[in-house]
């Protein structure tokens, strides 16, 4: 008896979502993608870092109406990168994509980040506000403005290749090459693209694909000091695990 799945039935994409208190931006991202990915095998999964406003009870409504929605709750663990390593390992899709659950990364861009790799041959294709054509106005004020620009400046003099925006959340990969990664990766802070580009050869290839970073309709942003102290506490991790296999 042949088990296999028929190729057509395969999943091209996974979108995983990481989140916590975004139950009112829930509904509207999953019809946004049903939209934006129409005509693709695709699903998306929601990582919920046990919201009190009940995020996870959102998702799971919706899972029981269409399956192509799946929520994981996690209960004692926070974080966005080790929230995001939970959704990649849980999928199987021969691509997975990172996006925010607040709507403010432009979900309609999904196929061409999808087709760059897949047919172009890119490694990761990158949302970029930071290249012609992007925009970052979407930052709620001047302060968060600033930490973003801030860690874009840092961290591109230790990137192994050039990536004008390696502070997005929004970007696509193989789901071969996420689990190639995986054992470098810090699991640390909320920037887990520079965590992966990091930990790569300088050899990959990258697709900057210029979004418009929209304003946020529902909730609170997440950007502020306490993410900048994570990102550098992630980046000194990279830096001396760097130097120790040199020496």
């Amino acid at each position: 008896m042949n088990a296999s799945c028929p190729v057509e039935n395969r999943l091209e994409l996974s979108v995983v979502v990481p989140c916590y208190n975004e139950c009112d931006n829930v509904e509207p991202l999953f019809k946004a993608l049903i939209s934006a990915l129409e005509g693709r095998k695709w699903e998306v999964i929601f990582v919920d870092d046990n919201s009190p406003d009940d995020t996870i009870k959102q998702v799971w409504r919706l899972a029981q109406q269409d399956r192509r929605i799946r929520g994981i709750l996690r209960v004692g663990r926070r974080g966005l990168s080790s929230a995001v390593i939970e959704g990649v390992l849980s999928s199987s899709a021969e691509c997975v994509a990172v996006i925010d659950g607040d709507m403010q990364h432009d979900e309609t861009l999904l196929p061409m980040m999808l087709d760059a790799v897949l047919q172009d041959h890119y490694d990761f294709a990158v949302g970029s506000r930071h290249v012609e054509g992007g925009d970052n106005t979407g930052l709620a004020n001047r302060w968060r403005l600033f930490l973003s620009n801030t860690g874009i400046r840092i961290s591109q003099q230790f990137l192994p290749v050039t990536l004008n925006d390696p502070m997005s959340g929004f970007f696509l990969l193989r789901r071969s090459m996420f689990i190639e990664l995986l054992p470098t990766l810090s699991g640390t802070g909320f920037k887990i693209l520079l965590d992966l580009v990091m930990s790569a050869s300088s050899s990959i290839r990258l697709k900057e694909i210029p979004f418009q970073f929209r304003q946020r309709l529902f909730g609170e942003s997440k950007l502020g000091f306490k993410v900048m102290i994570q990102f550098l506490f992630m980046l000194m991790q990279k830096l001396f695990k760097t130097s120790v296999k040199k020496k």
